[in-house]
């Protein structure tokens, strides 16, 4: 991106406050100002205010932090609009249409999250309730061309996915929002604001989200800055460091959490050449929660390999690169072929705590637990089997 004078930054994402601080840093002298919305707003920067958003479900912070960017573009002098988006953004900075409020957008959100649905169709959903997301903030930006810096945190780098994408084109619908809802059984348990706009929506009475054809999508530009496979590869230069030989799943991890585990380690197992060895996979599974306990998707994805590494000299971490898995203070677990005599000793069912989506009790108990602290970044999950030399 070239630019001559003042530059106008909007953004949202748990790496929206270092992007932006990059940003201040690198044109400073032509000079630069704007609003960002982050996880929190303990790091302030001289010329871009930083808000602080609610995640993994909106709330208040979200909504007055949404407010805050419509409003800032309303009144935008700057000749061009840089945009920083990467993981969490469509959470943190929120701006429903009415007359949904903040509460009917909560429900809806956390219940296809706990469907399992994943984060494409969760993303379909939220962009077609909102007045900034799939694109929208094109309009809002003034007729202004608008460059984009996303960090991906979804499968397949899809720039419309990521973010709920606000400043790129968007290829989903109105009705295609209501089928996500219908197949997952939420049509009938939305509530009656949601419904009311989807429907507006798709019989053409309420403006599409920003399609590709569309006029104003041609101000829009856009670069992947960095990615789940960006992360691999910086993770296989370290292990080859350290002496291992190094094995890159190629395709990212994906669907229901724990067959996708399951699925994993065998092709990990079947590995027969001697080590030292480490294995790396990366992506973003669901948990269709249907018990009572506490964990994420990468505790769950550990607890599901108990049973498949017990007596193996395998050992695996599942993380989210975020530093966050799931409502808890851990980014995930460790889990190795001594875990399963171990939870025996303390008396511990792996499988009655998988059941009960309870992750978070078994590795907390074994004092297995992967606990790094929010990284300031997020391009999915991690998966490390590691095994020694024979």
């Amino acid at each position: 991106m070239e630019a001559r004078g003042p530059i106008a930054v909007v953004g949202a994402g748990k790496a929206a406050v270092g992007m932006a601080a990059a940003v201040e840093a690198k044109f400073a002298e032509i000079g630069v100002r704007g609003v960002v919305v982050a996880p929190d707003s303990g790091r302030q920067l001289d010329h871009i205010e930083v808000l602080a958003g609610d995640h993994p479900v909106p709330g208040a912070k979200s909504e007055v932090a949404g407010e805050r960017v419509i409003d800032f573009l309303s009144h935008v002098s700057e000749e061009i609009v840089l945009c920083l988006i990467s993981g969490g953004a469509s959470s943190l900075m929120v701006a429903p249409i009415a007359p949904i409020v903040l509460a009917d957008k909560q429900e809806i959100t956390q219940r296809l999250l706990a469907t399992g649905a994943s984060i494409a169709e969760v993303n379909t959903v939220r962009k077609h309730l909102s007045r900034i997301k799939g694109g929208r903030l094109l309009r809002l930006a003034r007729r202004r061309p608008v460059f984009s810096i996303l960090i991906s945190d979804v499968i397949g780098d899809a720039v419309e996915v990521i973010g709920s994408g606000p400043s790129v084109p968007d290829s989903t619908s109105f009705a295609d929002a209501i089928g996500r809802l219908e197949f997952y059984g939420l049509w009938n348990e939305c509530a009656e604001s949601v419904r009311q706009v989807l429907t507006r929506g798709r019989a053409g009475d309420l403006e599409e989200t920003v399609r590709p054809d569309d006029e104003v999508a041609r101000l829009a530009d856009w670069i992947v800055a960095g990615s789940n496979a960006v992360s691999l590869a910086a993770a296989a230069v370290k292990a080859r460091e350290l002496g291992y030989r190094v094995e890159v799943r190629d395709e990212p991890l994906a669907g229901p959490t724990a067959p996708a585990a399951l699925n994993w380690i065998r092709g990990v197992q079947e590995d027969s050449q001697a080590g030292p060895v480490c294995h790396l996979a990366g992506g973003e599974t669901t948990v269709a929660v249907t018990g009572d306990g506490v964990g994420g998707r990468n505790q769950e994805f550990a607890l599901a390999l108990v049973e498949s590494l017990a007596g193996s000299d395998l050992a695996v971490l599942s993380a989210g690169t975020d530093g966050i898995d799931g409502p808890t203070d851990a980014a995930g677990a460790f889990v190795s072929g001594r875990s399963a005599d171990r939870a025996a000793q303390v008396r511990l069912d792996a499988g009655a705590l998988l059941r009960e989506n309870d992750s978070y009790r078994f590795f907390g108990a074994l004092g297995d637990l992967f606990r790094c602290g929010p990284t300031g970044t997020n391009v999915m999950d991690v998966k490390i089997a590691l095994r020694p030399a024979v």
